[in-house]
This record gives C-alpha cells, structure tokens and sequence, in this order.
C-alpha cells in the first residue's frame, strides 16, 4: 500500500527522497510527491502516475545545505488518482503525508468547514494538517499541538508532518501502520514506512510502537509512548542484504521471483531440517502444550497458503484445523478458545485486517504464531511466536516466491507437530524431509516447460472466464491460481473443488470456457480425471497440468513424475505462475504493478 520516506540532513534531500520512494514502488501505488523545508521555505512536487513524472516535475529543483523533506506513494483509498488527492497536503505553513485511514475523518472534516477551513483534496489525510494547524493556534507549542491532534484522530495511521517555525524538525505518530527511523554516520535521519529505503544510508534503525509520537530533529530524537511518557529509542542494526533492483535479464521482477524460487526454498529450509525430524530454534515446543486445534488467519494468496496448511495438518499432525479469511473474522463475534493456536500468516506482516485479527486473539489470551517474511514487522513483534519464510524482498505485487516459502514452512510445521504429537512414526517423518529435499529441485523452471507455456499461452487471451480445479490440497493451488491470474490479467477466473463442478458450475462449460485441470499422478488422480471429463463432455476447452498424458484434454503442460504429490503440488505450482505470467505479457499488461492492486494492504 502507501508508502512514506523522510529525511533530515545536509546530502541531496530531493535525490534522497526520490530514492526512497523508489524503493517503495513494489508496494502499488496511483500517484507520488515529496515537500522540502529549507530555511523555512516549501517547495512542494506532486504527480499522478509512476515516479517518472514526479523526477520529470521536479528536474530543475536543487537541493543543497540542511533541509528537512518528506515524500510519499499514494494508493486511492478516499478520493481518484489525482493530483489533488496525491500526497503531501498542505495547510496554511505544514505539510503531511500518512499512510492509514483515518475513521472519523468526515466529522472532523465537517467541524473544520464549518469553522472556514477550505478544503482542496477528497482525502482523509487532509484533514490532519489542518486539524494541526487549528490546535496550533491555541497550543503552548508545536509539540502540545500535533500531541492533541493526534489524540483526536481514529483509525490507522503512519504520519509524517513538517511546519514553518520548526524548519529542522520532523514530526511523527504511528498507530496501526509500520513506520522506522534510522541514522547514518553524519548523523542524519531517515524515515520510512519499511526496511528497504534505508539499506544503504542507515546502519542502525529504530522502529516505533503503536502510539508512539514525537519529532526529530538535527540534533534531538525525541519519542512518547501511547501514555504520553518519554522514551529512549531503541536501535538495531539494519541489515545491509538488499536484493538488487535490476532485473538481471528477466522482462519483469514476477518472472525473476519465479526463476528465484528453487535459492529461496533452500533458504526456508536451511538449518530446519536433519535427517529425522524438523528444527525449528525459533519455536519453543511448550506453544503446542494445551493445543487441541490450530486456527489459520489469512488474506487473498496467504489465505491459499493458509487453506493448504489444512491438509497437511489434520493429515499428517492429525490436529483439528480450521482456516478463516481474515477480513470476515475480524466482525463475526468469533468464539476464541484457550487451547487453539492462532497462526496468522501475511508476506509483509503489515495486512491490516489479519494484523487485527492477531490483536483480537491475544486480548482473549490464545497462543499466536506468525509465518511472515519480514522480520520486525508488526505481526512478528506482537505474537507469541514467529516462523520467518526467507523470501527475500519481493517486488511483483502478485505473490509468487512468498506463497511458496510459506506452503514449504506449513509443510514442515505439519512434520514438527506431528512429531510433538507422536501422530506419525520416525519412518515416515524421515521420508516425508527426504521429500522436502527435492523442493528445490522441483521448482526449477525448465526452458522446455517455459516455451511451452509462452507458445500455449496465446490460446487462452479470450473466452468468457476460466476455471481452475483440482481436489484435496490441489484445490487451494487451484484458488491461487486463478488469482493469479486474475490479478495479472484482468481476466475472469475461479478456482473450484473438481468435485464441485456438477453442483452448478459445469452450466458454464462451452468452447469459450477455458479450464485448467490439476491432474497429480499420486492424488485421487482417477476421480479429478473424471471430474475433467464430465467438463469435455460439455465441450468445455480443457488444458492439463500432469506428469500423465490426458486424451482428452485440447493442451497439455507435462511435469516430471515423482514419487509424492507434494513435488507434482510444487511443479504445477510453477507451471500455473507461468501461464499467467505469459497471458498477460501477451495481453500488454503491467504484470509487476497491476491495476488497482498494492503489495501490502495496510488498510481495510
């Protein structure tokens, strides 16, 4: 989602904040800006679209001596992409960027009005700076000021403001959305809303606590916690591994995080596996004493991740398991019981309606675990618990790499349960890692498989919808796959139970209804071919993904054979990302920064 970078320095505070904000272009976004405070003058720079026109609008601005700036990416929530409703906003001498909804803008918006107060975007962001602004006037200072305004906002915010008066000064609040500050060796400061814009400029990092506020400056790092008590910061040290952003040859950053997948799951299952059973030093196995069921929480393809943990934990740990989307939890008035492990899985840690739903289970005092990708996220940092993916940055807004890592870390999660709960024996949890093993191995994309796919491809850019279907746990890589091509393609797809298609579905089958069928050699492949079937036989278009030839599928993406359906489940995986990778190149697409779609949903 949105994205929010600072700075405070003598360096190049315009190149500094367009770096940033760069950085943050993974994260989807309709629109940028940035505003510099130098010797208690603004110039400020907005633009619609990619951060080309903002570098464009901004060529001939030079900064040079201290100055104080801030920027942001902004994804629509209230008000259309414009220039306008692009951040920051500004009052009569501040301005803000936020990321986060303010709930209880449209009130104060009302009062502000009605006090003369003009309005100039359809945010809610705006109604903070010039809140600001009104508390300025009566406040005994700054400070005072912005700490009432604070306290009268609602919702999730990340808040960055500057004003005339306090022209070496920033000042912050973060409440519901991530925000850090970090220092160089000069001893300037750089804030952002993640990690990645300060790899390079920072080498300690400190990051703020919901209800934190304050503001830095050149000299002063001052810090309130939600009561309103002063604080020490407290810094870490930021790693320094950041993934290259050059494509290293590949078209778009989706197809390279494709390629990355076999590197990747070597990660994930470095030093978690020996010969016999899964170690997970980040676990202590007294989280499962008690625990008589697991209950998954999830949004879009981490909620796909979350459905096939189901599986294999009542098949191979043989404990109830349930799995929830996350933004229904948060308002069905759940029952929550002690002896359930509440395990929230987001790539960014950051998804605020499964975030929520991690608060809701602590205030009834179950157990949680995270499965997340970024360390020191907000999710880590709150449950009781974490399982990193090692996934590294990813960038293609639609998620490859990371549901990969995580499908891996359920299926080992499952063995290291299993085991606790003596519900499978030694021989098979041996055989079971020795699977694992291969992963890497089966995720490898072939240049056969690849031309195949990019040749096929260009049959499947019309019709009126697709369906993808498998059974058992092929049923939620089915789901993934047609969000994947969804998000992608613009096109219209479904993923389904194959055994579901003759409960109302297959009414849609004719030749310009393409389905896309699972067929794994080592998993009910006899019933999900005759679900196929009773599809042909309704002339529906069928294209096949199996290690076993199809004769009456119209095309065909062969896998290699194994000996389990973990490694078709893995193969087939990569093939499904392909296809809607190659479809929508041939459709003309943005396939890293689709439509509509931001990286990580920090709001509702």
């Amino acid at each position: 989602m949105c994205g929010i970078v600072g700075y405070i320095g003598r360096k190049n505070t315009k190149e500094i904040l367009l770096e940033g904000l760069k950085e943050l272009e993974y994260r989807g976004y309709d629109s940028a800006g940035i505003a510099v405070l130098q010797n208690d003058t603004f110039e400020s720079y907005k633009a619609v679209g990619k951060l080309v026109n903002l570098e464009e609008k901004t060529k001939d601005f030079i900064t040079q001596d201290f100055a104080v700036g801030i920027g942001h990416t902004r994804w629509a929530t209230h008000g259309k992409p414009t220039e306008l409703n692009a951040h920051p906003h500004m009052g009569e001498s501040s301005y803000v960027v936020h990321n986060g909804i303010i709930e209880n803008y449209a009130t104060l918006k009302k009062e502000l009005m009605a006090e003369g107060i003009h309005f100039l975007s359809q945010t809610d962001t705006e109604v903070i700076v010039h809140l600001f602004e009104k508390n300025l006037r009566s406040a005994k200072n700054t400070l005072e000021a912005f700490s009432q305004t604070i306290s009268q906002l609602h919702g999730a915010y990340a808040i960055l403001l500057v004003t005339k008066g306090e022209d070496e000064t920033i000042f912050f609040a973060k409440h519901g959305s991530p925000m850090l500050v970090g220092i160089d060796a000069q001893n300037d400061k750089y804030f952002a809303s993640s990690d990645t814009p300060l790899i390079g400029h920072c080498s300690d990092v400190n990051y703020f606590d919901d209800g934190d506020y304050g503001y830095i400056s050149a000299d002063e790092i001052v810090i309130f916690d939600k009561m309103g008590q002063k604080k020490n910061p407290h810094f870490t040290k930021l790693t320094q591994n950041k993934l290259s952003a050059q494509k290293n040859g590949f078209r778009f950053f989706m197809e390279k995080e494709i390629y990355e997948q076999s590197d990747v799951i070597i990660d994930t299952l470095l030093g978690r596996l020996s010969d016999k059973e899964i170690v997970f030093d980040e676990l202590d196995a007294s989280l499962f004493e008690g625990i008589n069921e697991i209950k998954l929480c999830a949004c879009g393809t981490s909620y796909h991740s979350a459905l096939t943990a189901t599986y294999l934990f009542e098949r191979y740990a043989k404990i109830k398991t349930s799995v929830e989307v996350a933004s229904e939890f948060r308002y069905r008035s759940p029952i929550m019981s002690r002896d359930t492990l509440f395990v929230v899985i987001s790539q960014s840690g950051e998804t605020a309606d499964t975030l929520e739903t991690l608060k809701m289970a602590k205030a009834a005092g179950l157990k949680t675990l995270v499965i997340c990708n970024v360390d020191n996220s907000s999710m880590v940092r709150l449950a009781d618990a974490c399982i990193l993916t090692r996934a590294g940055v990813e960038k293609g807004v639609a998620s490859t790499k990371a549901f990969a890592t995580q499908v891996m870390v359920f299926w080992m999660l499952s063995m290291y349960v299993a085991k606790l709960k003596n519900s499978l024996d030694a021989l098979e949890i041996a055989k079971q890692i020795a699977l694992m093993r291969q992963v890497p191995g089966s995720v490898k994309v072939s240049d056969a498989m690849h031309e195949r796919i990019k040749r096929l491809s260009k049959r499947y850019l019309h019709g009126h919808g697709f369906f993808f279907i498998g059974r058992d746990i092929f049923y939620p890589l089915a789901l993934e796959g047609a969000l994947k091509l969804k998000e992608i393609s613009y096109l219209h797809a479904e993923g389904y139970p194959s055994g579901e298609m003759k409960h109302g579905p297959i009414a849609l089958a004719d030749p310009e209804l393409f389905t896309i069928a699972l067929l794994p050699q080592h998993l009910l492949y006899d019933k999900a071919k005759s679900n196929v079937e009773e599809l042909s036989a309704r002339d529906a278009t069928i294209c096949t993904i199996s290690a076993l030839e199809f004769d009456k599928a119209d095309d065909f993406i062969p896998i290699n054979s194994y000996e389990d359906y973990m490694l078709e489940f893995f193969e087939m995986m990569v093939a499904l990302q392909l296809l809607s990778l190659e479809i929508s190149v041939r459709l003309g697409n943005d396939v890293d920064m689709p439509r509509n779609l931001a990286k990580s949903v920090t709001v509702e």
